[in-house]
């Protein structure tokens, strides 16, 4: 008799043991336990610790809680302005309600990411090439709100939402370039521009001020040979101002001037008549006296 009831209290002990091995269950810290009676969704979900199920009749899914970063893959598409760009981005979510995201959706994880593509590819087509490069913030908002809309009856919700890249064709790169290049060249000619006209202000300033004391101008220019003649391998041509002509000249004192010797009068020289000389008088030969003075020799 006693060895019946402890072969009898063996096999309950075994068979317990065999039954709490089967209908135990650990569910961790970040998951939650959803539990299916012969097919049925049981109310309470279980919390993380131990738990127990009836075998062969409950089945328990555990449910990640954590959030889920998931990459959409990059969708080329045109923007507002007709570019066309390719932008990936990523989504951040998370599991709110584990029974809605088990019951109502086939894979969440699945339904997250298409609906991540289509929405990104509706961003493309209603924003600018600006937009995309430079209001990322903006977007990323509208983003996520396309996104959370759907996921919310899914037990699913949006944490975040970032678009990573946009890349653009090399011939709208180029463009941009010298789009950039001609708009720094634009404003450093302006800031030139505006650095001469503040000059040219100071300038006149000074040259009203050395105007009014001439000393100043010969001290700017000792202050400029100075400053020239510190390279030693350097020809310093000396410039002379005239005003510093001027300056020597009101300060150098008056030489005192001799009199004049008085001049005497010039008594006026009568008029003298010119005698006209005429050349001297050639002698006249007579061509017949020397015909017979001829003959007679």
């Amino acid at each position: 008799m006693v060895e019946e009831l402890v072969t009898a209290g063996v096999t309950l002990a075994s068979v317990g043991v065999v039954y709490t091995m089967a209908a135990a269950r650990v569910v961790k810290q970040y998951e939650r336990g959803v539990v299916f009676r012969l097919g049925r969704l049981r109310p309470d979900v279980r919390g993380p610790g131990f738990t127990m199920v009836v075998p062969f009749v409950d089945k328990l899914r555990k449910i990640n809680m954590q959030i889920v970063t998931m990459p959409v893959p990059a969708q080329e598409g045109i923007t507002r302005d007709n570019v066309t760009v390719r932008v990936d981005a990523v989504v951040y979510f998370k599991v709110v309600d584990a029974a809605d995201a088990l019951v109502k959706v086939e894979d969440y994880r699945f339904a997250v990411s298409q609906m991540a593509q289509t929405s990104l590819r509706s961003i493309i087509g209603k924003s600018d090439l600006d937009d995309l490069l430079s209001n990322r913030e903006k977007l990323n908002q509208g983003l996520e709100l396309m996104i959370d809309s759907p996921s919310i009856g899914w037990g699913v919700q949006i944490d975040r939402v970032e678009i990573k890249d946009v890349s653009l064709p090399e011939t709208m790169k180029r463009s941009m370039a010298r789009q950039a290049e001609a708009d720094r060249e634009r404003r450093a000619r302006i800031i030139n521009a505006d650095a001469e006209l503040q000059a040219s202000k100071k300038l006149a300033e000074a040259a009203e001020q050395m105007s009014e004391q001439p000393a100043a101008l010969q001290l700017r220019l000792l202050q400029t040979v100075v400053a020239v003649a510190a390279e030693k391998n350097s020809t310093l041509v000396l410039p002379f101002p005239v005003e510093l002509l001027r300056f020597l000249e009101r300060a150098a004192p008056a030489a005192p001037v001799a009199p004049a010797a008085p001049v005497a009068p010039v008594a006026p020289v009568a008029p003298q008549p010119v005698q006209e000389q005429l050349p001297p008088a050639e002698p006249h030969s007579d061509p017949e006296s020397a015909g017979s003075n001829s003959g007679q020799g």
